[in-house]
């Protein structure tokens, strides 16, 4: 089986783009995220005709996330108990930014981590929160399942490494980078999750389309999947797919691929 991630940065613009290179990559289940768009104006139809189910939850111009399956979509679950809200245009607003379903035995979770814009600026909190929630269902659902096979797939935005951005000076002061982010992260490795496709693809996984990133290779590895010990044991390789960043109209986001035995 075939398990892929990717930030498609709006869907509509792509879905043709991205069907295509699920079906030339014989991919089984695909987690976006930033699809920017509301749940009616998805192209589901693009992805039926590929024979693939999706689920999605959208929130218009920002954030979304979807799971495409073609071996099963079952028990879809919006969002996770406990995750924080933040405030838009004065109103406590529970953002489009995680969805899971159960695809061939495997609870895959489509994640669009908050950004956090700055250090200083509440959408960190909210981020460092977001992520604590997270980390604490996940670990309650592993002690009560140690053999669950889950894979939280996504865009992370957190570079857990210095290693995972093309110059650590040039991040000095700003998230992605930051001891308590990836303290956050850390959490789920301590918790019994592994990173994946890191003995695999190490790899960065986006570059900025500003100041010719991709083509210097001036890029960040922020997209990945920590999976439960039961998973991580099937997970026999993984790719960055640095071919579907580039050309015209690309997302700033390439895919990864993990093979699963």
């Amino acid at each position: 089986m075939r398990i892929a991630t990717w930030n498609v940065n709006s869907i509509r613009a792509r879905s043709e783009a991205v069907v295509a290179w699920m079906d030339s990559n014989d991919i089984d289940v695909l987690a976006m995220q930033e699809t920017k768009c509301h749940d009616d104006s998805f192209p589901v139809m693009s992805f039926l005709a590929s024979g693939y189910d999706v689920a999605h939850i959208g929130q218009g111009a920002y954030n979304g996330v979807a799971i495409a399956s073609r071996v099963g979509l079952d028990e879809v679950e919006i969002g996770f108990e406990g995750m924080p809200t933040f405030p838009i245009d004065g109103r406590e607003t529970a953002e489009a930014r995680a969805l899971s379903a159960r695809c061939a035995g495997v609870r895959v979770w489509s994640l669009y981590v908050p950004n956090g814009r700055a250090l200083d600026d509440p959408h960190y909190r909210y981020k460092l929160d977001w992520l604590d929630a997270l980390a604490g269902i996940t670990s309650l659902q592993l002690a009560h399942d140690p053999a669950a096979e889950i894979m939280l797939a996504g865009d992370w935005n957190v570079a857990q490494q210095d290693s995972d951005v093309w110059d650590p000076g040039c991040f000095e002061g700003k998230p992605h980078v930051s001891d308590a982010e990836r303290s956050a992260v850390r959490a789920f490795l301590t918790a019994g999750l592994a990173d994946s496709a890191l003995p695999y693809a190490p790899g960065y996984t986006f570059w900025d389309y500003t100041a010719l990133r991709f083509p210097r290779n001036e890029g960040m590895r922020i997209d990945y999947a920590l999976c439960s010990p039961a998973l991580d044991t099937r997970v026999i390789g993984a790719t960055v797919d640095r071919d579907a960043r580039k050309g015209k109209g690309a997302s700033d986001h390439a895919p990864v691929i993990f093979d699963i035995a």
